[in-house]
């Protein structure tokens, strides 16, 4: 076996061994050490070169993006699971044929469609799922997050959090909790426009929160203006909008009048 191959792969053993008693920042230093050694790798692409160990090559470095992807979710940093993800996609896009496709595929996909809809990043969440074949939104991975996207577009936030409690991968918790979080702001702001006070009781049902407890958290951490008090929820009262100029109608028609027939005789 090539000696680069090899070593490659007993860093990766490492991270491995890292990742699986959650130590995360030696996953990191690892993991940038590896993406130094995959650069030595005419085979990947964009360069796609046909060595002798190409698949073995783009195996290993799809397998190890793949885990990249994951510790980005475990380490809550979006920003590197978007380099990730990006850096991963062409081993989903242009391999198919090379090597075989990866059981994690849908599952990473699925979670980078969720990811976009946190972020409320809509056009890019439809041209990725555009870019999938058909059979991809048979997955169960794909379908949780179009089914997400559809309930958060047409306001049914109740189904939004209740599907924290059936998401098809365990990475996708972060990501469910985030929206979650997205979700209640959303419901916050209506309240704040539409009641004055709510009952702990009613509020507790409309923030789908499962315990008095959840609920005062949740004011105490987002909305530390509102007032719990005599078993209810008083919300800040919503700014007076500032009144609104008057157009003056006379002056307006006699100019658009005016223009009219300098356009007449202009014709």
């Amino acid at each position: 076996m090539d000696p680069k191959l090899v070593e490659v792969t007993q860093l990766f053993a490492r991270f491995k061994a890292a990742y699986a008693r959650n130590d995360l920042d030696v996953c990191a230093n690892l993991l940038s050490q590896l993406k130094v050694l995959l650069t030595k790798f005419p085979s990947l692409p964009p360069s796609f070169q046909q060595t002798p160990n190409a698949v073995e090559e783009l195996t290993t470095a799809r397998d190890i993006y793949e885990h990249a992807v994951v510790l980005s979710v475990k380490m809550e940093d979006q920003d590197a699971f978007e380099r990730d993800f990006c850096q991963l996609k062409p081993y989903y896009m242009d391999t198919c044929g090379i090597i075989p496709p990866s059981p994690e595929e849908y599952p990473i996909l699925g979670l980078n469609l969720l990811r976009l809809l946190v972020q409320n990043r809509i056009a890019e969440f439809h041209t990725e799922l555009e870019l999938l074949p058909a059979k991809a939104l048979e997955n169960l991975c794909i379908k949780h997050a179009v089914e997400l996207e559809q309930s958060f577009m047409e306001g049914a936030y109740n189904r939004v959090l209740t599907a924290r409690q059936a998401v098809p991968h365990e990475t996708y918790v972060y990501f469910m909790d985030l929206l979650a979080k997205t979700v209640r702001d959303e419901i916050a702001g209506c309240s704040e426009k539409g009641y004055d006070y709510l009952s702990i009781s009613d509020a507790k049902q409309m923030f789908m929160f499962s315990s008095d407890q959840e609920l005062q958290q949740y004011i105490a951490e987002e909305h530390p203006e509102w007032d719990v008090k005599n078993g209810s929820v008083f919300f800040q009262k919503v700014k007076e909008s500032q009144p609104c100029k008057e157009i003056p109608a006379a002056p307006v028609i006699t100019q658009t009048l005016g223009y009219a027939r300098e356009l007449e005789r202009i014709v």
